[in-house]
């Protein structure tokens, strides 16, 4: 679940938060989105079911400030060992989700989990 300071804000229509981010060793990433479940982002998500990504959970909950909040993770299995990424894929699937996203005015910044927060 993504912290969300507030429910009021969106950094796109229908997106409170985006995260990019892998276990370590970071080749892999995961998408994590906080949404609003009355007003779904239904282009972002064609988008990525395009891409390959598939919603592996989702929640929803509503925020300490009475907003609904509908947590998604997507992943998008590889070639590579245990469905990972190779170099090549990580590459592409980066760019494809920094356009998907950039398209709507969020920018993303890929990150590696710590051990605590990839196996809480």
């Amino acid at each position: 679940m993504l912290f969300l300071k507030s429910t009021s804000v969106t950094k796109a229509p229908g997106i409170y938060e985006v995260d990019v981010a892998a276990k370590p060793p970071g080749k892999t990433f995961g998408v994590f989105m906080a949404t609003d479940p009355d007003n779904p982002p239904q282009a972002v998500l064609t988008a990525l079911a395009e891409l390959g990504f598939e919603t592996i959970y989702q929640q929803n909950y509503v925020h300490k400030d009475k907003g609904k909040v509908r947590d998604l993770h997507f992943q998008k299995n590889g070639t590579d060992l245990f469905n990972g990424w190779k170099s090549e894929e990580c590459a592409a699937n980066l760019a494809a989700i920094d356009t998907l996203f950039g398209n709507v005015g969020i920018k993303i910044t890929p990150r590696v989990m710590s051990l605590a927060e990839a196996y809480a």
